[in-house]
């Protein structure tokens, strides 16, 4: 609901149970007014009439108000637009118009031919904002063009949460108390980064369950930034949006335009559960593709085969993988070109001729045959020296002229902002999702930007904004043309992982640390903010020879795994007959539980933090708990747990015991006698009587 004051300068949008305020003064500057509990207009008037801040010497009364700070003007916050054109820097604004329809509110300032649209739309208690500029004047430069200030209100003591990590350690939670000054967190390398999901939030004594939570996550699969500021008067103001640094996103010639990527926010009063919760439903109403669908339990080849790619091996494994109940086999790294490892073919994107003589439809076909569905993996945006690609079109990639390629992975990044790049990935990737009966594309990007060069081209800092447009519009493209088919991001592990790619692909590739225990930690940061609905999880080897040579139990691998969407990646050639009877009890469970796990509420029970971790989920009369114990001390209990989101007045029936509980419940069953020792795991099913 979008409400406007009665001058029109006062403006109000309210979800179910929260409201954002702004208004414009008389002097045309955007103040912030509320954001928090659900106010009404009245409300937010009041808040407008009353006076601003005292003079302070060598301060400005604009920072820490204002909606959206421009640079220029009697302001010293971080702006968040910066514009250079041939006779000045800076921007002097003012406003033109505003537009209200539906859930959409525009706010249209105007300086020197230069048009800034600022863009709110409420859904559910989620705010989303971005920006747009459109250029009808002379040549100019954007150095900076965040997609949103948030303003918070004045709190003692903010505490910082952020998602940190590396490769195959990605989504750590991590809470650490806001000081004066910046911190700042991004990336700098072309994608999202295993470094920082763009996501913070703030509290100021929220637990789990209770207190005053806000959150902004940014929708960006390129280089980003989010700034947290708390200011010299305590005021705290998060800024974010495209590019990591201020050295020029994007030359606007008259005529062009350029809209950000949204940055997200919201407020609860319900602690970081209630949060996680909000985000989660936000996103699967508005961001993720075909979200009331239930995803497929896959098997993925790469832990099975690595290079060493057959189609009669490819054939065994589907069997095997079928009689395990798995409805999507997936063929990974290998199928094409000259790739028999990791220093050839990459952009050579048809089908190895001495590994499938007649292509893959034949494999896929039999696949089909056992009832499940083919997948491929691909990486579109990078190219091998030693392809075909390579030797024809060596100008096609990122590179300094004069300066050493760098090579990681033996590959490099090609230059997807040129259009005969687009074109030739287009009509490679049409024709091969047309030449066999392909249902899933696991798409990945093992390396970050480093000599982001474009030779030749005037402005060549342009490419870490058009890289990332073109492939969404080469994934929105692909997905219209080739509806039936699913994609997975990938970027070695959790690299690419953020609204924006969420919006165009059905999962996501969490880790590739496939480590059951490693798993709860980076699990437990990705819920913070995503749902477990794309969250893909393998159950592999034990040991883990990828990683660390752990030894698991086939039970505390499904069961870490089964807390997302299940996969299995090992080598089930080398399995008994034991455990592919005991993974094929686990896969029925799973597509059981699925659509609870995938769309039902998700409330936090115990953190990863040693002892026992439980995750449980809510739809309807059904509640499923994972509890895992990671290590028990001879004789020690094993606390209870208190199940959350349920009707205290109702009974809930345990599937695995037939006991009657009360809502509320404190659960013992299955912790009490099923979890004993070392790396234990339990399911609890309850359903409402």
């Amino acid at each position: 609901m979008i409400e406007i004051g009665e001058y029109g300068r006062t403006w109000l949008l309210s979800g179910p149970t929260s409201s954002y305020s702004l208004r414009l003064t008389d002097l045309d500057e955007l103040l912030h007014l509320h954001w928090g509990p659900r106010i009404t207009l009245a409300d937010a008037e009041s808040l407008a009439a009353l006076p601003g801040p005292p003079y302070r010497p060598f301060e400005s009364r604009l920072d820490g108000r204002e909606e959206y700070p421009v640079e220029g003007g009697p302001r010293f916050v971080r702006p968040a637009l910066s514009v250079r054109t041939q006779e000045r820097r800076g921007t002097e604004w003012r406003f033109e118009a505003y537009e209200a329809e539906g859930d959409e509110l525009w706010l249209r300032f105007a300086d020197d031919g230069l048009g800034i649209a600022l863009h709110y739309r409420m859904r559910g208690d989620v705010v989303e904002r971005w920006v747009t500029l459109a250029n009808e004047g002379p040549s100019l430069e954007l150095l900076r063009a965040d997609s949103a200030t948030w303003t918070l209100p004045e709190r003692d003591g903010w505490r910082l949460s952020q998602l940190h990590g590396r490769w195959a350690a990605e989504s750590r939670l991590a809470r650490s108390p806001l000081t004066y000054g910046e911190k700042v967190i991004g990336s700098r390398r072309g994608h999202t980064g295993h470094q920082h999901l763009p996501w913070v939030a703030l509290d100021s004594g929220a637990s789990e369950e209770s207190g005053e939570v806000y959150g902004c996550a940014l929708g960006w699969s390129g280089s980003w930034r989010i700034c947290v500021a708390q200011l010299p008067d305590a005021r705290v103001q998060i800024s974010g949006g495209a590019g990591y640094d201020d050295s020029g996103l994007l030359r606007l010639e008259p005529g062009e335009s350029f809209t950000t990527p949204v940055f997200a926010g919201l407020w609860s009063d319900g602690g970081f559960g209630a949060a996680s919760r909000t985000w989660h439903a936000y996103q699967r109403a508005y961001v993720i593709p075909d979200a009331d669908q239930d995803r497929p339990v896959l098997f993925n080849s790469w832990e099975a085969t690595h290079f060493d790619i057959s189609e009669e091996r490819q054939r065994e494994l589907a069997r095997r993988a079928a009689e395990m109940g798995v409805e999507l086999f997936v063929v990974d790294d290998g199928w094409f070109g000259a790739r028999t490892s990791d220093r050839a073919g990459l952009g050579d994107w048809t089908p190895n001729p001495d590994r499938f003589p007649q292509g893959l439809k034949p494999l896929a076909d039999d696949v089909h045959a056992l009832g499940m569905q083919f997948g491929i993996w691909v990486e579109p945006e990078m190219v091998n020296p030693d392809s075909e690609l390579y030797r024809a079109h060596p100008d096609w990639v990122q590179f300094q002229p004069g300066r050493t390629r760098t090579e990681f992975r033996n590959q490099l990044v090609l230059n997807l902002a040129r259009p005969d790049v687009q074109e030739y990935l287009w009509e490679q990737l049409d024709g091969l999702l047309s030449s066999a009966p392909i249902d899933y594309v696991k798409w990945d990007f093992n390396r970050c930007f480093t000599d982001a060069g474009w030779p030749g081209e005037p402005y060549p800092q342009k490419l870490w904004v058009e890289h990332v447009e073109a492939l969404y519009g080469l994934l929105d493209r692909l997905r219209a043309e080739h509806p039936g088919v699913a994609f997975e991001s990938c970027s070695g592990g959790g690299g690419r992982i953020d609204l924006g790619v969420m919006a165009r692909t059905d999962q996501v590739w969490t880790s590739d640390n496939t480590d059951p225990l490693d798993r709860l930690a980076i699990q437990h940061g990705f819920s913070q903010i995503h749902p477990a609905q794309i969250m893909a999880a393998w159950v592999t080897d034990s040991p883990n020879a990828q990683l660390n040579g752990r030894i698991s139990s086939l039970r505390f691998r499904f069961v870490s795994a089964m807390a997302g969407v299940l996969g299995v990646g090992g080598d089930l050639a080398d399995w008994s007959e034991a455990e592919l009877v005991e993974a094929r009890k686990w896969v029925d469970l799973y597509k059981e539980i699925r659509p609870v796990v995938q769309r039902g509420d998700l409330y936090r029970l115990r953190p990863p933090e040693g002892g026992l971790s439980a995750v449980q989920y809510v739809r309807g009369d059904e509640t499923v708990v994972l509890a895992l114990l990671q290590a028990q001390h001879h004789g020690e209990p094993v606390a209870p747990l208190r199940l959350r989101g349920l009707d205290p007045s109702a009974a809930y029936e345990c599937r695995e015991t037939g006991e009657v509980h009360r809502g509320a419940v404190l659960l013992h069953h299955g912790l009490r006698t099923g979890l004993r020792g070392d790396f234990d795991a339990a399911v609890i099913r309850l359903r409402r009587m």
